[in-house]
């Protein structure tokens, strides 16, 4: 099912069983699981992309259901992905929103750098009344946060595209909560230095 007229109600707890069958079931093979995960999962997407491009400048023109149905679109076209669980798929749907918006970006040429930007992102990660870097220069700078350590990196992109709690990130990474609190500390603290002072190096 293509996500294009959305008429589905948002996934409850007793969904989380069949959300898992069907998650394994798309692993092994079976195609028409992701057909069937969708109308389950799609507000919560829908959310997701809401709060995301509620955080872009002011700039942007993608609408939340376009972004969700180009990242619907590539989580299709993913044929070596084992998902094992909730929490992961969430996060592969993360990285996903994070690559349209970075390529959306690229095509509307939108790689502006303005002095002195800054990263509004709070400990929980919560909207913010000024609009967060752009997708762009963000991105790049994970990139750069990658290079230098992957799960700080990683920790981030979950909280800040997927809208994850310390413990789903948890649960993903494989870790501690609270060593998925300092990682985020650790990181967000970088990533602040690197987008008002570039360039930075080394992590805090």
């Amino acid at each position: 099912m293509h996500p294009s007229n959305p008429t589905h109600a948002t996934s409850a707890p007793g969904d989380a069983g069949n959300i898992t069958n069907l998650l394994l079931s798309w692993s092994e093979g079976d195609r028409s699981a992701l057909e069937r995960l969708t109308p389950i999962i799609y507000d919560d997407l829908l959310r997701l992309a809401r709060a995301r491009l509620s955080r872009e400048r002011g700039s942007h023109t993608l609408e939340p259901t376009a972004l969700v149905h180009e990242s619907y679109l590539r989580l299709a076209d993913q044929t070596r992905l084992r998902v094992v669980n909730r929490a992961h798929f969430y996060a592969v749907a993360a990285n996903l929103m994070r690559r349209v918006l970075v390529d959306h970006a690229r095509k509307r040429n939108a790689d502006k750098r303005g002095a002195g930007v800054r990263l509004t992102l709070k400990t929980g990660m919560d909207v913010a009344h000024e609009p967060d870097p752009d997708s762009l220069v963000l991105d790049e700078a994970l990139r750069k946060l990658e290079a230098l350590d992957e799960r700080k990196s990683k920790a981030i992109e979950l909280k800040y595209y997927g809208g994850m709690t310390t413990e789903e990130i948890a649960l993903v990474l494989g870790i501690s909560v609270a060593t998925v609190g300092r990682e985020l500390r650790l990181a967000q603290a970088w990533l602040r230095r690197e987008l008002s002072h570039p360039p930075a190096s080394g992590l805090p």
